[in-house]
Parts: structure tokens; sequence; C-alpha cells
């Protein structure tokens, strides 16, 4: 009996990659970090400066979807992984912060829900069968709509962290999606 026929092996062969990643770091989240060392003008209005700190949350936004973390997280979705189900539920979170004033950070939230009918309409879409591919193209999706829901709560902070003049030193913005199984 080959290996494709034989069932002993296939789940052998599954435990082992479960227990693999029982040993290794188990991924939950996807994220990335940018940092801008560049002082604006002393002359520069409050749009340019707004215009820096929202341009510095789409750069971490672009990091962050095409990142490696990114790619894991939909692998869980995988017929043999955590979520087969597909069924998950998660937080995508934007966090500024100020480095150079003694503001603190500014951070805003936004959460989503992952049920089996989206992948499904997904698949429809798509035509692909893959699972982590359409996963992949889902997370992407609520990312972007996490992180403009996550920038839309805290932009009102933003402009008050602009009249402070908090935003004339060194800024760091960091996008997170944190993503569990939802049963």
């Amino acid at each position: 009996m080959s290996f494709r026929t034989n069932p002993d092996r296939i789940l052998d062969n599954i435990d082992r990659e479960r227990s693999r990643d029982d040993v290794s770091d188990f991924v939950r989240e996807a994220s990335a970090r940018q940092l801008d060392t560049e002082v604006p003008a002393p002359g520069s209005t409050s749009t340019e400066r707004l215009r820096r700190v929202f341009s510095l949350v789409e750069q971490a936004y672009t990091e962050a979807a095409s990142s490696h973390q990114m790619r894991r997280l939909a692998q869980r979705f995988q017929a043999i992984g955590d979520i087969h189900n597909q069924h998950a539920r998660g937080d995508v979170s934007v966090s500024i912060h100020w480095m150079d004033h003694e503001r603190s950070d500014d951070i805003g939230v936004s959460p989503f829900e992952i049920l089996p009918i989206h992948m499904a309409e997904l698949k429809k879409e798509t035509g692909v069968t893959r699972v982590d591919a359409n996963a992949l193209k889902l997370l992407r999706g609520h990312l972007r709509n996490g992180v403009m829901s996550a920038y839309g709560k805290i932009e009102p902070r933003v402009r008050e962290a602009i009249r402070s003049r908090a935003d004339l030193g060194h800024i760091a913005v960091q996008v997170t999606m944190d993503l569990r199984p939802g049963s």
C-alpha cells in the first residue's frame, strides 16, 4: 500500500506535523513597525504633519500585509490546522508612539470575525480551492478595513497631538493583526 492510500501513515504524518507546530514558535499575530526619524519642517502645516503620520500607518499596514507572519496566519485555516472549522476572531490594532514627547501612545483597536460562510463566498468568487490562499485574501481585507477603522477611532487624538506639537520628533507606528480560533 502506498503512502497516498495508507491512512495510518497519513495520520502519523499529520500528528508529526502538529507536534512540530507545537514545539516551534506559535504564530498568533502579524505585525509591522515603522519608524520616522525625519523631523518635519517648522513651517509645515498641520495637514502636512497629519499626512506624515497617516503615511507611516500606511507603510506599516503594507509591510504587515505582505509579511511572512500573515502567510503563516493564513496557513492556520488548513484542514488539519487549529482553525479547521474556518471560524476565527481577531483584532487589528494601530499604535502610534510619540517618541520625543511626554504624550502617551495613541492606540486604536478594531475587532473582526471570520465565519465559514465568508470562506465559502470567497471560494466561489475567486475559484481557488486552496484554503490558505483564500484565507490570506480574506485576512488582508480584514487588515485593511481594520486599520482604517482603528485609525478613524484615534484620528481626533492624533489631531490633538499635532496641535500640542507631539509630532515634531520621532514617531513609531505599529500595526498588529491578532487571530485566534473562534469556537
